[in-house]
């Protein structure tokens, strides 16, 4: 089994988890180290539930925090094993986000008498659908150990504080259209040119601004995938068009379903996915902020929080790393945004 030193430095502990490979899916030998090495600290209790690792502290203190990170990473690309130049660690993960949780794991060693009681959440399958995510399935298996006043992921946020999230829909519009042989072309409707028309109403589409608690979302509405055609002598009965709204967190699903299909009314429009977004809940996370020193944004994408918010758990991202950079080739994370990051963390926790 691989040994992970929780006592080490972050550059040596975040390098060490970039070199244990642990692509969506494969975490379970990262899954192993992390759980042995926090077995080994007498001031927490550990539980495993498939390759998530959650530990706690039972302090009986008034309040609880929860920070969490994931394990897994994007396939490689060329970028194992990790690398340290220009005071940044490059390698699969190190931004998005195994510095984070070499933070994470840093104060889970190093704090054994907090002013609060903590939780800490080192989880599988973020990176791909929903139903594979490890904090689902710790929800589902032993919600109890989700229980918190508020929550901290250790998402890439530039070493900032970045509030809620935006709600994601993806959905299909369909054109219809009638088939012919090619040859014969003006004896079918084409679907695919049909289509243009809605291309163009994304064009010139404006998408809105949203401002909560003085932060503003900007939402966003794409098509992502067009398709059509069965063989290269049919004219296309059908052309599917696929676009992906992001939008404020201060819609629920249902609002963002009603407002993608308003603006297509005339098509039928099949949602395949509607996941919404987490408040930014700046009144109940305030403290944290402030003793963070950071300016709260907002977080324009979707993350984790939102599980979070949707167990009644205000939620923030605060994490070393450039988000820009998640799933780069050229991944790294500064060496100074790992230490800030602890430093922040450490001081309000104390």
């Amino acid at each position: 089994m691989s040994t992970l030193d929780l006592t080490a430095d972050l550059v040596t502990l975040t390098r060490a988890l970039v070199d244990l490979p642990s692509e969506s899916g494969g975490e379970g030998r990262i899954a192993d180290a992390v759980e042995a090495a926090l077995r080994a600290l007498p001031h927490l209790t550990v539980d495993r539930i498939g390759h998530s690792v959650v530990a706690r502290t039972g302090l009986g203190r008034p309040e609880r925090a929860l920070v969490a990170g994931h394990l897994d990473t994007v396939p490689a690309a060329g970028n194992l094993p990790s690398r340290l130049a220009d005071d940044r660690v490059y390698g699969l993960g190190a931004c998005d986000m195994k510095g984070g949780v070499a933070v994470a794991l840093g104060l889970a060693a190093g704090l054994d008498e907090p002013d609060r009681d903590l939780t800490f959440v080192f989880y599988e399958c973020e990176e791909v659908e929903g139903d594979r995510n490890g904090l689902a399935r710790i929800g589902a298996a032993r919600p109890d150990l989700l229980e918190a006043d508020l929550a901290i992921l250790m998402e890439p946020s530039d070493a900032g504080v970045e509030a809620g999230c935006q709600g994601i829909l993806t959905a299909d519009i369909v054109v219809g259209g009638a088939r012919a042989h090619t040859a014969r072309a003006w004896k079918g409707v084409n679907a695919a040119h049909k289509a243009g028309r809605v291309l163009q109403r994304l064009d010139e589409h404006t998408p809105e601004r949203v401002v909560i608690d003085g932060l503003e979302y900007r939402e966003g509405l794409s098509a992502v995938a067009v398709r059509a055609g069965v063989a290269g002598n049919v004219v296309p009965d059908e052309c599917r068009v696929t676009v992906n709204h992001r939008f404020a967190p201060s819609r629920s699903a249902q609002e963002a379903e009603a407002y993608v299909r308003g603006l297509f009314p005339e098509y039928d429009v099949r949602v395949t996915e509607v996941v919404p977004g987490a408040l930014p809940h700046l009144d109940r996370i305030g403290g944290l902020v402030a003793a963070l020193g950071a300016a709260p944004r907002p977080k324009l994408g979707w993350t984790d929080v939102a599980r979070f918010a949707a167990l009644g758990v205000p939620a923030l991202n605060y994490g070393p790393g450039d988000p820009s950079l998640a799933h780069t080739a050229g991944e790294y994370v500064p060496v100074d945004h790992l230490e800030r990051c602890a430093a922040g963390l450490r001081a309000w926790l104390r």
